[in-house]
């Protein structure tokens, strides 16, 4: 992308500290998304999700394929069906050692209870329906039950069951959406059987699609669902099939996913709503991933949707990743807030700043096409989180901002952490070491350091209780501006 990078005219910002602050929860660290259950068996997995969990406050992780027949968990030996848990307990207690805990994707399809040979992935996933439903609840059921023998009613109670992944897409489930809500009553049915306060919902379609449909028959037939889940992603066409004007105009619409996340909150009927996956783009090979277009899309898309949505699940952690093939290259465009040496992107690094600003947000006045201005605070600080972000589609240049703060106590230091072309960016040095394909343990030391967030000295004026703040934001920065108290 070519970007205009002379400053236009300044852009003013506008905020009362005084005034009534309104509560930040932090949804987006509910959840966090990884690639299918195996994989969390590996040592680099583990230690990566650990740092995740200590650094940005991830509780849940949430993966595909824990029926699937590389865990290992049902098979059919002499006529008789055989349960194998072990690779299960073993990811669990991984998750509960670490603070941690599951948000559970019931998915795929067993060989042993499955209908057809359809499959999906390196991994090959089943995703045809069960031949038989009451198999597949009882399955369900010996599973569940297990896991409440092994970890108790209460920690098993704070977990989430989601059924199945996408069936929206034939890539997906083979059947039809019948055929999907049938297989969720008789899930979510099995489940309640074991423990009736256990969370079971659906139905984690892609393209926030399904909701209304998926609402009604749980009501019309007395199925149990205790919270939607859903996926979407800014290049889903959420535009109709057959009109290609319209799609286009969503893809290029900035703030389309707070758009689509209003509407499935109408949609969920009071229900909780978990956006399971989400990210700049579903493309696991998108080089903008890598860089910070992805770190100042996940912020400005994560203030939008503040007050929308329980949970805000990002896919994914890391780029330990192998659902088409595992590769090599460092910097591959990715989905993860990780590379595959476990060196953090733009996008880590903005989640890393959203997790220290506060939980108390202050209102802004001020509109921009592109640049974003929130006020965030916590009891020894406060915290002004500038994003200068458009969709590719959109034209961007580097901004002037002014902000000015009424009403504040006179600061104790001042300063400013960046990410953008030249901050936090180490798929720059990567491209300047030449782009090497292997890392040694130095260069792994070099882009690490290159990843860091840097405090720099932020010139301020104060006068009559007004802070008056000024600074520039490259295209597709994310820059955060931190007044501590005295």
């Amino acid at each position: 992308m070519q970007y205009e990078q002379e400053p236009m005219s300044s852009i003013d910002f506008f905020c009362d500290v005084a005034s009534e602050a309104t509560p930040f929860p932090h949804f987006w660290e509910h959840c966090v998304g990884s690639d299918h259950a195996l994989m969390a068996l590996r040592a680099d997995w583990q230690s990566q999700l650990k740092r995740c969990h200590e650094e940005l406050g991830f509780q849940y992780v949430r993966f595909h394929g824990l029926l699937s027949d590389d865990v290992g968990t049902v098979r059919n030996e002499n006529r008789k069906t055989l349960y194998s848990f072990f690779n299960a307990d073993q990811i669990f207690d991984y998750l509960l050692s670490i603070g941690m805990k599951p948000f559970v994707e019931l998915s795929f399809m067993p060989e042993a209870l499955a209908s057809g040979r359809k499959t999906v992935f390196h991994y090959q996933a089943n995703v045809t329906p069960p031949e038989d439903f009451k198999r597949w609840a009882s399955c369900i059921r010996e599973f569940v039950a297990h896991l409440v023998d092994r970890y108790g009613p209460n920690q098993v109670r704070q977990w989430f069951f989601e059924v199945w992944n996408e069936p929206n897409l034939k890539h997906f489930w083979t059947g039809t959406q019948r055929d999907y809500f049938k297989l969720y009553r008789f899930t979510a049915e099995a489940i309640k059987s074991v423990d009736g306060s256990l969370r079971v919902g659906g139905p984690a379609t892609a393209k926030s699609k399904w909701i209304d449909e998926f609402v009604d028959f749980c009501e019309h037939n007395n199925v149990p669902v205790d919270f939607i889940s859903t996926h979407h992603y800014p290049t889903d066409d959420f535009g109709k099939e057959d009109d290609k004007t319209e799609v286009k105009l969503s893809l290029s619409q900035r703030g389309i996913l707070r758009e689509v996340a209003q509407d499935t909150r109408r949609r969920a009927a009071g229900k909780p709503v978990y956006y399971t996956e989400w990210n700049s783009s579903s493309d696991p090979r998108d080089p903008l991933h890598d860089e910070s277009y992805s770190a100042a899309f996940a912020v400005a898309t994560i203030m939008e949707a503040k007050g929308l949505v329980e949970g805000y699940s990002f896919w994914t952690f890391s780029d330990i990743f192998e659902e088409n093939y595992f590769p090599s290259t460092p910097f591959h465009g990715g989905f993860g807030l990780l590379n595959l040496h476990g060196i953090p992107k733009p996008v880590y690094r903005a989640f890393q700043l959203l997790h220290d600003v506060g939980t108390e947000q202050l209102l802004v006045d001020g509109l921009h096409e592109t640049v974003d201005a929130s006020v965030i605070r916590k009891k020894s600080a406060l915290t002004v989180v500038l994003t200068n972000h458009a969709t590719p589609e959109h034209s961007i240049e580097s901004e002037h901002v002014n902000i000015h703060l009424d009403n504040m106590p006179k600061p104790a230091e001042v300063y400013v952490q960046r990410i953008d072309s030249e901050h936090a960016n180490p798929k720059l040095l990567w491209q300047e070491m030449g782009e090497p394909e292997y890392l040694s343990a130095k260069q792994v030391e070099q882009l690490e350091k290159a990843s860091l967030l840097v405090k720099e000295r932020q010139s301020w004026k104060y006068k009559d209780r007004v802070m008056y703040l000024e600074t520039s934001l490259q295209p597709h920065a994310v820059a955060a501006i931190t007044v501590e108290l005295q």
